[in-house]
């Protein structure tokens, strides 16, 4: 399915047309053979996509800004070459639509930051402003109001060559890092990927650079005489206009704030932003936090080549995707952790054996990869011991829930030849998880009790979710990871099954806050009341086989669009992929629908998208980041899902531990 210039999904709308894999109800026996042979030869690629060393790791694709950031972090350090600039123009031109703008996700409308940030990297490889594409995407900037209605992080990178002015973005003041951590808008009200962000952003915030602009940018302003025009100020009667009253106070503060006091709180933040850089050299093992902790560390007297510099630039490198054509695309994230555990599940519930090689050595990995030193989570829980993992190769500072869980449920699925190992590794986790309990009675991603409502009124957080609260997918993860563990009585599983019957929306669905969207919600909530105990006669579990039912497409398949974040009309809808068919077909198999007619249609779409070596293709977006503002698309997700399901359709569901 392309994408139109308006940014819509082909002319069908919301609504998926029947793709070219449409089946007929396929006879019972002949539908059980050819499943049975599509997962085996899923099993044979998965397996041929391990690692030596134990793990599996797809691409992890989100958009173009990515790729625009790094040559602008380049260009800003001096350190940018030939070589990189023209692979990753070749990326970024790839990825324009026909209207000239650039999407933050497959088949999506266009994006006035990313588009602005694409068209900068290209004027940077020396595309000319008149050349068509170009002219194109300047005119599709214009026509959405210009530089000044792109959000605050694209100004900022403009701000550092003089493109846009310092004065006329929200203030970060460094002071920020003394209010205690009992204060509103202490550091530790934001999630740890806005606070990773945003504590070097506070110096370079502070320092206001300005590197000489290799060309102007007039051509993407409304009006180059006047790039920001006056807007007022929201009523001082709301939060938002009390914080903008608030961001117009600290561009007073910045100008006389005390040389001391900006030093020492500087410091603190390089102290912050140093104390917690990874073996690796990266921060948090994401993206944004490194390029801004380089850059902010550089202006605090940080040479390229001391350690912590050179360690940071050598991690940013290790983010680039090469491919056969000689482009470079830039991956925000990499998620080794996460797509290993997905795998070794995949395969174990698709019959191979326990202690098959693979899934051993798949296991030894996840065992090193154990978090059992304290981080940021500690804040909100000082008392509790560690024992959880994290999402990439490098980030002990920051362990996930979602991860730890995922992790637990696929090392009690391998028959590992040193078990008091994997005991112990178990028992830490399930104790760690289980204080990581929000109060509500559900699990957040990272932190705990990560639900101030003050971090998003912020004028500076313009950029998505910034902060952690509970969601249905990984409070879901973690129930399940508790039945597995023979758990279900426990009063904490229980708060947390409660929690999940209350946020069943009154179509049937749970909101996917991690995946796209409630058919991923949905796909995790059902599998993890079933294994808590719940029958398939329960009136959730019948409400969520329900609406699945409504919301498959003709084709057999299921699919959801990121637009379902923002528009009502596509929640449930959206071409078939084969990940989302995966995850409704999931929830149907734990729900004891596996003879239903859904199931049969859906079994028959994956069977028959299934490539000759054993994979799927997806281009679609089917990861979330931020819901709609950061989309992500899990090149692994198209393998271990439909595995998954296809595993279980074929074996059964895995059986959860008896209580006791």
């Amino acid at each position: 399915m392309t994408a139109t210039t308006d940014g819509s999904a082909g002319a069908v709308g919301p609504r998926a047309a029947a793709a070219s894999t449409t089946n007929d109800t396929t006879a019972p026996e002949a539908l059980d053979a050819s499943a049975a042979r599509a997962t085996a030869r899923a099993v044979e690629h998965l397996l041929a996509r391990q690692d030596p060393a134990g793990w599996w790791k797809g691409d992890l694709e989100t958009n173009v800004t990515m790729d625009a950031e790094d040559l602008l972090l380049r260009q800003f350090l001096g350190i940018l070459d030939a070589g990189t600039t023209r692979a990753a123009a070749l990326h970024i031109r790839r990825e324009q639509r026909e209207d000239g703008a650039w999407a933050t996700f497959y088949g999506g409308p266009g994006e006035l930051s990313a588009t602005v940030e694409a068209y900068v990297a290209l004027r940077l490889a020396g595309d000319p402003p008149e050349a068509p594409h170009m002219a194109r995407a300047s005119a599709w900037v214009r026509a959405r109001g210009g530089i000044a209605c792109a959000r605050v992080f694209t100004r900022i990178w403009l701000a550092l060559f003089g493109w846009w002015r310092w004065e006329d973005l929200p203030e970060l003041p460094p002071e920020l890092l003394f209010l205690p951590k009992w204060f509103p808008l202490n550091i530790y009200d934001f999630g740890c990927w806005a606070r990773q962000t945003i504590v070097p952003l506070t110096v370079v915030s502070a320092k206001r650079p300005v590197r000489p602009a290799p060309f102007p940018l007039d051509e993407l302003h409304t009006d180059p005489a006047r790039p920001n025009p006056h807007r007022p100020l929201a009523p001082a009667t709301g939060w938002d206009g009390i914080f903008q009253r608030l961001d117009k106070a600290l561009h007073v503060y910045h100008r006389f704030a005390p040389r001391g006091v900006r030093g020492t709180a500087m410091n603190v933040a390089a102290r912050w932003i140093v104390e917690r850089q990874e073996n690796d050299g990266c921060w948090g093992g994401i993206q944004p936090p490194a390029v801004y902790s380089v850059i902010a560390l550089h202006l605090l007297g940080y040479d390229l080549e001391h350690p912590v510099m050179r360690a940071g630039l050598e991690s940013l490198d290790r983010f680039a995707v090469w491919r056969e054509d000689g482009s470079r695309m830039i991956e925000a994230c990499q998620s080794p952790v996460w797509d290993t555990c997905l795998a070794t599940i995949a395969l174990a519930d698709a019959g191979l054996s326990p202690d098959h090689p693979a899934l051993v050595k798949a296991v030894d990995w996840m065992l090193d990869e154990e978090i059992t030193r304290t981080g940021d989570w500690s804040v909100r829980r000082p008392g509790l011991p560690p024992g959880g993992w994290a999402f990439e190769f490098h980030n002990d500072n920051y362990p996930d829930i979602d991860d730890t869980a995922e992790v637990l449920l696929a090392l009690r699925r391998v028959r590992h030849p040193d078990p008091a190992r994997v005991e112990a590794a178990v028992a830490r986790g399930v104790r760690w998880t289980l204080g990581m309990q929000s109060k509500n009675g559900a699990w957040g991603a990272f932190d705990a009790d990560n639900t101030s409502v003050f971090p998003n009124k912020l004028p500076f957080c313009d950029f998505g979710e910034v902060i952690d609260p509970p969601s249905a997918d990984v409070t879901a993860h973690v129930v399940e990871m508790l039945a597995y563990e023979g758990r279900t009585q426990d009063p904490r599983a229980r708060r947390g099954i409660e929690w999940l019957l209350a946020e069943q929306e009154s179509n049937g669905a749970w909101f996917g806050r991690w995946g796209v969207n409630h058919v991923y919600g949905t796909g995790s909530v059902v599998p993890a009341l079933a294994a808590a105990g719940l029958p398939g006669s329960h009136p959730a579990i019948r409400r969520a086989v329900g609406w699945l039912g409504s919301v498959q497409n003709d084709d057999g398949g299921w699919g959801e669009d990121l637009r379902s974040y923002k528009e009502e009309e596509w929640v449930g809808r959206g071409p078939s992929t084969a990940s989302q068919t995966a995850w409704a077909l999931i929830a149907l198999l734990a729900a004891g629908d596996r003879d239903s007619e859904p199931v049969r249609r859906g079994v028959a779409w994956l069977t028959a998208a299934q490539r000759e070596d054993g994979s799927w293709d997806e281009p679609h977006f089917t990861g979330t980041g931020f819901p709609w503002d950061f989309s992500i698309n899990y090149h692994l997700y198209r393998q271990v899902f439909p595995l998954t399901a296809l595993g279980r359709y074929v074996y059964g569901e895995p059986a959860p531990r008896k209580e006791g």
